[in-house]
């Protein structure tokens, strides 16, 4: 799984040009924001002009507020201080804030149902392969047999009662960048339905986007997913209502040796990149959903993600793999699992 992502999504003409400022009682408005690591853009619809522009602010705020909580960069959030607390603690249980602790919970059942293709432990990983913060790197044996020591969602223990967390290993750290955007976006997405709002696009670095109703005159919110080999290019468009889109693909980060390309989105049980994937789309009920099970499908392959798909509701996702001709890498396939 990956611990951070760009842009993999298309937001496609057609919401931002096609669909007018004002049609019949509803005014159009249009905020970016950058926040937890990438842009997050919202164009809203609604019969109150002068109150969308405080909606949508409030509504980046939110995502702000989401940042403080749950980001690993900034050492006085509770996730950093959670994580450097229990790496002092010797397994003492870590009391934490409830919202995170849901989180976390909700993070590690995606673990167990997926055995171990999601992990929020993963951030020590992308570490020993430079993905942290850099564009990628090859591990020595030595530094990945010491990374194993320190990742696994198994090592997490939790205390419904007190909301507590506790690893029962030195040197497990958690980190949320494979959900966070997903679960922001659907927190996003219940203000603007408090205010009612009444349709809206939102988008978090365009690769977890939500469509809430439809914009005027539309039977939907037309999204196209980017060509995994040619950024320029779109592989599918999409027409989406009340449901979202999330996008895993190898094109954000990584680099190639000996002919190999390594992405950074890991299989944590392996300790090694993902290979024979380029991209997953998953179109979800939530947010969160999508941003968890496209890393699962990516990391699960088509057969397994297929079989996985038999147990969902209202999940269906694209695939798409390299294509080999001739012994050479030529373009890919898409395969469609509803």
């Amino acid at each position: 799984m990956r611990a951070r992502r760009g842009v993999f999504l298309i937001l496609a003409a057609a919401w931002l040009l096609a669909s007018p400022a004002r049609s019949s009682s509803l005014l159009k408005y249009e905020g970016t924001r950058y926040s937890m690591g990438c842009a997050y853009a919202i164009v809203a619809y609604g019969e109150d002009g002068a109150a969308l522009p405080r909606i949508v602010e409030d509504a980046f705020d939110e995502v702000d507020r989401l940042d403080r909580l749950m980001s690993h960069y900034k050492p006085e959030s509770p996730l950093s201080r959670l994580n450097q607390a229990a790496a002092t603690s010797s397994a003492a249980p870590i009391p934490t804030d409830p919202e995170l602790f849901a989180i976390i919970a909700e993070s590690l059942r995606y673990s167990r149902e997926s055995d171990g293709a999601f992990d929020i432990t993963v951030g020590p990983l992308m570490k020993a392969w430079g993905f942290f913060k850099g564009e990628g790197r090859m591990p020595t044996a030595r530094e990945l047999d010491d990374v194993r020591q320190r990742i696994g969602y198994r090592h997490v223990r939790l205390d419904q009662q007190t909301h507590a967390v506790a690893f029962d290993r030195p040197g497990i750290e958690l980190d949320l960048g494979g959900i966070g955007k997903g679960y922001a976006v659907d927190r996003v997405v219940d203000l603007l339905r408090a205010r009612h709002v009444t349709a809206a696009l939102v988008s978090a670095g365009g690769s977890t986007i939500y469509a809430l109703g439809t914009p005027p005159g539309e039977d939907g919110w037309s999204v196209s997913v980017q060509d995994p080999l040619h950024a320029d290019k779109t592989a599918l468009t999409l027409r989406l209502k009340d449901r979202s889109l999330s996008i895993a693909g190898r094109s954000e980060k990584s680099f190639e040796r000996n002919g190999i390309v390594y992405s950074h989105i890991m299989d944590p049980r392996t300790a090694q990149p993902v290979q024979g994937m380029l991209t997953v789309a998953v179109l979800s009920a939530t947010g969160t959903a999508g941003d968890a099970l496209d890393d699962v499908f990516f990391v699960q392959g088509l057969d397994k993600s297929r079989a996985y798909l038999t147990r969902l509701h209202d999940v269906e996702a694209y695939v798409f793999r390299p294509d080999f001709r001739a012994g050479g890498h030529h373009g890919w396939t898409m395969t469609h699992l509803p």
